[in-house]
C-alpha cells in the first residue's frame, strides 16, 4: 500500500460530510502552514520502536488501576499453530460460558499477511448467524470508512474481535471472557504481522492497552501491542448511535495513517 505524502494530503481533505452527512470538514490548509500531525506520528511511532515487546497476552502498555490484564493460561500448541490449525481451534473452543449460546464462533477475515489489523469488540448477532465479523450495519460502516481511507479488508487489513463468540443480548464481554479469548487473538497478531493495529471501542482498547482510561484520552495516540504501534477510535456501533463522532472516528484513521507512513 502507498504512503505516498500525496495521498495522504488527498485524504485529510476528503469531505466527511460526503462520507457521513456532517458539516463541511475545514479549509484547505495553505502550503506554507506546516502540518506538526505526521512530526508527532512519526516522534510516536519511533518511541514504539524502542518499547521492548512483551510476552504473549500481556498488553505492553500500562497495567488498569496498577495490575494487569486478566490472562487464561494458553491452550497446549497454540503458538505452533498455523491458520487453519487455529481457525479449527476457534470453532471447536470452549473455554469460556459464551460458547453456550452461539451458532457458530467468529474467527476473524481479511488479508492474513495485511499491513493493517483491526480488533473489533465481538460477533453481533449478524455476525453470529453468518460466522465473519463485520457483516451488519456497522460492518458496512467500517468497510466505507476504510474504503476513504483507500484501505480494503481483503487486501490491506485483518479483522479479528477481541472475544470470538456472540455475548448474551449483545453484552459487553467480560474480563474472564476476554482472558479466555486472549491466546487466540494473540496467535492471530502473530500469524498476520501487522505494521499497525487499530482497536475499534473501549473493550478493544482495555484488552490491548491495558488501560480502562477513557476513550477520548486514548485517542490521538501511537501505544503499543507487542511492539506493533497501536491507534485506539471509536467502535462502528457506536458511531451508528452518535453520528457527530464519525468525524472524530475519521481523524483517529487519518492519525493511523500518518503512523503508518511513519513506520517507512
Amino acid at each position: 500500500m502507498s504512503t505516498d505524502p500525496r495521498i495522504l494530503a488527498e485524504l485529510e481533505l476528503l469531505s466527511v460530510a460526503r462520507l457521513y452527512g456532517l458539516a463541511s470538514p475545514a479549509k484547505r490548509p495553505t502550503a506554507e502552514a506546516a502540518d506538526p500531525a505526521p512530526v508527532a506520528a512519526a516522534a510516536s511511532v519511533a518511541s514504539v520502536r524502542a518499547t521492548r515487546p512483551e510476552p504473549a497476552s500481556v498488553p505492553a502498555t500500562a497495567a488498569r488501576a496498577g495490575k494487569t490484564a486478566p490472562v487464561a493460561p494458553a491452550p497446549a500448541g497454540v503458538e505452533a499453530m498455523d491458520w487453519d490449525a487455529l481457525r479449527a481451534a476457534v470453532l471447536e473452543c470452549r473455554r469460556c460460558g459464551l460458547c453456550e449460546q452461539r451458532k457458530q464462533a467468529v474467527f476473524g477475515v481479511g488479508s492474513p499477511t495485511g499491513p493493517w489489523l483491526f480488533v473489533g469488540e465481538g460477533p453481533g448477532a449478524e455476525e453470529d448467524e453468518r460466522g465473519e465479523p463485520f457483516v451488519g450495519q456497522a460492518g458496512r460502516l467500517l468497510d466505507s470508512m476504510l474504503g476513504a481511507a483507500k484501505l480494503a479488508r481483503g487486501r490491506d487489513v485483518y479483522i479479528a474481535n477481541v472475544v470470538k463468540c456472540r455475548p448474551p443480548g449483545n453484552r459487553v464481554p467480560s474480563p474472564a471472557e476476554s482472558a479466555a479469548c486472549a491466546a487466540w487473538l494473540d496467535r492471530q497478531v502473530e500469524l498476520v504481522a501487522p505494521k499497525i493495529i487499530v482497536a475499534l471501542g473501549k473493550t478493544a482498547a482495555i484488552r490491548l492497552t491495558g488501560s480502562e482510561a477513557s476513550l477520548a484520552s486514548l485517542r490521538g495516540k501511537v501505544h503499543a501491542y507487542r511492539g506493533i504501534p497501536l491507534v485506539v477510535t471509536y467502535h462502528p456501533a457506536y458511531l451508528l448511535r452518535n453520528l457527530p463522532d464519525k468525524s472524530k472516528a475519521w481523524e483517529d484513521l487519518l492519525f493511523a495513517r500518518r503512523s503508518f507512513a511513519a513506520l517507512a
